[in-house]
């Protein structure tokens, strides 16, 4: 009776220690991967979406640049338009900046728009003529750099 109780004692910790390595064994996560959110690239405006520009990032100000390197999340953004359809006919006090939520993936570029609603006449203080979005998404490529101290 004790050796069967040597034996359980012996190998319960190696079928421990076995199911332990079995959880290790995942891939790794590649803290480097990340999202690329673009705004420099003009869009079709005959699908009737117009540039905008980065204002905030999760409300925070940022300087406007092309591209945002991003790790993979959700991120708030505010935009303002920059559509210069001759239809538009609302008072500049309307053309105000909007927020929208953004999920980004690793590997995954979004290039980011105003689109203009075109199915009725926005005149005075109506902001309902556009809403921030993405026009394009595509596969990209996106690392961090490793910092001089990681390397």
């Amino acid at each position: 009776m004790w050796r069967l109780k040597l034996r359980l004692t012996c190998l319960l910790p190696l079928f421990v220690a076995t199911l332990g390595l079995q959880g290790c064994a995942s891939e790794p996560v590649d803290k480097r991967s990340c999202g690329t959110v673009s705004g420099f690239m003009l869009p079709d405006a005959g699908q009737h979406w117009y540039r905008a520009v980065v204002t905030h990032l999760n409300g925070q100000p940022v300087v406007s640049k092309p591209n945002y390197q991003l790790a993979p999340g959700d991120y708030q953004f505010t935009v303002v338009e920059l559509i210069d359809d001759p239809s538009l006919a609302v008072k500049l006090s309307a053309r105000t900046p909007k927020t929208f939520t953004l999920t980004v993936a690793a590997h995954q570029r979004y290039h980011l728009g105003a689109l203009f609603h075109t199915d009725k006449r926005y005149f005075g203080q109506d902001s309902a003529y556009w809403e921030p979005g993405v026009w394009r998404q595509e596969p990209h490529e996106c690392q961090f750099e490793l910092s001089p101290e990681t390397k």
